[in-house]
Formats: C-alpha cells, sequence, structure tokens
C-alpha cells in the first residue's frame, strides 16, 4: 500500500469507494451516492479543500481521506473499502493527512461521526480526536435516529 496526494484523475476511483461505503450502511451520514465530479469538487481539488490523499493496493483506491472547509471549520472524511477497515489504512491517511495540513494555517480538525459507527468512533479516538459535542437528534433522511459525535484534533 503507498499513500499518496489524490489527483482530480482519481475522482472516479474515490466516488466508487465512496458509493460503496454508502451502499454498505453504518459508517457515513452520507446517504446519495456521488458522482465522480462531485468528489473532486467537495473532496479533492475544490476550493475549499484543504488536503485529499488516497491509499492504493496495486491499482485500486482502498481508502481516501480529505479535509476541507465545511460549516466555518476544517472537517475531515474518512473512507476505507469495506472489509478492510482496522487493518492500517486510516492510520496511514492520517499520516498523510497531517503531514500536508501542517503547512496550512489551521489549528484544529473536525470530525462529526454518527454515534451508531462504532468503527468510525473508534477509528478517531485511537489517531487522537477528542469529544467536544454532539446532536443527539441526527437523523437520516428517512427519519432513523441515530446521532451525531462531534471530535476535535489540535495541530497545535
Amino acid at each position: 500500500m503507498i499513500v499518496r496526494i489524490a489527483t482530480s484523475s482519481d475522482s472516479g476511483d474515490m466516488a466508487s469507494l465512496l458509493n460503496e461505503v454508502i451502499a454498505a450502511g453504518g459508517t457515513t451520514a452520507h446517504e446519495t451516492p456521488m458522482t465522480a465530479s462531485v468528489v473532486r469538487e467537495h473532496f479533492v481539488d475544490g476550493r475549499d479543500v484543504l488536503s485529499s490523499v488516497v491509499a492504493v493496493d496495486g491499482d485500486a483506491i482502498i481508502g481516501w481521506q480529505s479535509v476541507g472547509w465545511w460549516d466555518h471549520d476544517p472537517h475531515i472524511g474518512t473512507f476505507v473499502r469495506p472489509g478492510l477497515q482496522a487493518k492500517g489504512v486510516g492510520a496511514a491517511l492520517f499520516a498523510a493527512t497531517l503531514e500536508r495540513l501542517r503547512t496550512c494555517d489551521i489549528d484544529r480538525i473536525i470530525a462529526w461521526i454518527r454515534a451508531d459507527n462504532a468503527p468510525g468512533l473508534t477509528y478517531y479516538a485511537r489517531i487522537g480526536f477528542r469529544d467536544i459535542g454532539g446532536d443527539p437528534g441526527f437523523a437520516l433522511s428517512d427519519g432513523t435516529i441515530v446521532g451525531r459525535i462531534h471530535r476535535r484534533f489540535d495541530l497545535v
């Protein structure tokens, strides 16, 4: 596995992986599949993107992580191919993300994680994010209340 900066040509594979995660359910608040152009704008090289990295095994993107401005804060999103979680992909992505963000003028990263996403909560805690609040009433589009935990990682 190698981790590198994401490029616009990665957007299609990144969208496919994200859509696989969405279809599996339970680990992302995203519910609607995204096109390559939407992923590119929001997570790869749009004006609000601060960092975007991919983990590649052979020719396949097996994970990606992006940090971008949203709701006045730098928010992180991490997506790893189902079945490959908890195998070091996320840790490798975060190491690359930190390296890229240290050159940016930001002091924090925010993660909003579904409260029922046990793997995501474990991951963000393991890499050093701490709880700063939440939204217990956060609901999916069908009305199912899943809650959301807000976490922060300080860069300074």
